[in-house]
């Protein structure tokens, strides 16, 4: 298992001692998904944290009606969790997807946060990690929801050529709450 991706990204937040490294290591494996095989039900309790070597995940939540509602899409060198799941250690409100075959490095949640509680290293990375991620990132995207159109919010995931050309048409439309109809019209004001 190559995982010098995964120790460079972690590194990035906050450097790891080369012993809570090697703790950090044992914990983990490598697993493979195929496209649209489920990394975590919605409904099933978050046991994983993942991190992406290779390919496309999606977070979605099933509205009334049974459509899927797409919240997030995380690419190649990203950490992925269902984590306020893991937080309340109650079952998932999202499912996670692969949206193409991935390559991924998993960790168990139980034993993840027994190494956080051992090693401060790695307890400083987490926060600044979910400082980073699920504050800083997520409140843009939450006022974005609120008072953005969806030409804006689209015109903004456009910026973000190599994750837009990734997805299906449907993942957009849903991404941006309307319907595919309502993304064609969209494009083609945009490309007058």
């Amino acid at each position: 298992m190559n995982n010098s991706e995964f120790l460079k990204q972690i590194n990035t937040y906050y450097p790891l001692s080369k012993q809570t490294t090697a703790a950090l290591i044992e914990i983990c494996s490598e697993e493979h998904f195929q496209k649209n095989e489920l990394l975590l039900e919605s409904g099933s309790m978050a046991r994983y944290y993942y991190f992406i070597k290779s390919g496309l995940i999606g977070y979605y939540t099933t509205d009334e009606e049974g459509n899927n509602i797409y919240k997030i899409f995380f690419e190649e060198n990203s950490f992925v969790a269902s984590t306020s799941a893991i937080i309340k250690n109650e079952p998932s409100d999202f499912s996670i997807i692969a949206l193409e075959d991935c390559s991924v490095i998993k960790y168990p949640t139980k034993a993840f946060r027994e190494l956080l509680e051992k090693h401060h290293d790695l307890a400083l990375f987490h926060i600044k990690y979910l400082e980073k991620n699920w504050v800083v990132k997520k409140e843009p995207l939450e006022v974005s929801l609120k008072f953005e159109t969806a030409k804006q919010r689209y015109l903004l995931l456009l910026k973000n050529k190599s994750l837009y050309d990734r997805l299906k048409q449907h993942h957009i439309a849903s991404y941006l709450g309307i319907t595919p109809t309502q993304l064609s019209r969209i494009k083609k004001e945009i490309n007058r």
